[in-house]
């Protein structure tokens, strides 16, 4: 699969655990003030968590744990604050949602997983192909939407090169059945999290 090491210089210090050669991203929370006008609640760089021996990185933007979120009084952004500071969030939020940016090393591939939710998966960086336990392979550029319904896939970077990039809104879903068998959440082998626990 080629050199997982980039040609690119190192990130920053202060890119918060980045180990890709691609742009920081600033997440900027919004809310209200007294008037009820629109302001910046708060704003931030992206926090990196790297994995796989730094040929993966994932970065949590935000999370909410009910649906729909109550936002009166801050409600999710305190209940994002909780979760995070848990340290227990697998891929998916019990009840909610998630939020996650993911960086893949040239010539990496993650394991063959799935998880028990509804994910829109968008490429905003390089090109990256979708493979399928069916053996279905699709290559995936800047732009490109995968919607993945629960179903066995991995993400593999082909290139040389270059870093890819995929931002993911996961959603919890029911149970899957299909055919009268019932399918759950299967991390494979690689993935270093925990149970997401749905």
């Amino acid at each position: 699969m080629g050199d997982s090491s980039a040609s690119a210089p190192a990130p920053a210090a202060s890119d918060k655990g980045k180990v890709s050669n691609l742009p920081q991203l600033h997440r900027y929370i919004t809310g209200h003030n007294a008037a009820g006008e629109a302001i910046v609640h708060t704003h931030n760089d992206f926090a990196w968590q790297p994995y796989d021996d730094n040929k993966l990185a994932f970065s949590v933007a935000y999370t909410t744990s009910s649906f729909p979120p109550d936002l009166n009084g801050d409600a999710d952004v305190r209940a994002h604050a909780e979760l995070e500071a848990k340290g227990t969030l697998g891929l998916v939020n019990p009840h909610g949602t998630v939020l996650r940016a993911v960086d893949f090393a040239p010539g990496y591939a993650c394991g063959m997983h799935r998880t028990q939710s509804l994910d829109y998966g968008i490429v905003l960086e390089g090109r990256i192909d979708m493979v399928l336990d069916s053996g279905e392979v699709h290559p995936l550029k800047r732009g490109d939407v995968a919607v993945q319904r629960a179903t066995q896939h991995q993400w593999v970077n082909k290139s040389d090169t270059e870093w890819a990039r995929m931002i993911f809104v996961l959603q919890d879903c029911k149970p899957l059945t299909v055919n009268g068998q019932q399918y759950g959440e299967d991390l494979g082998s690689n993935s270093g999290l925990p149970a997401s626990g749905n």
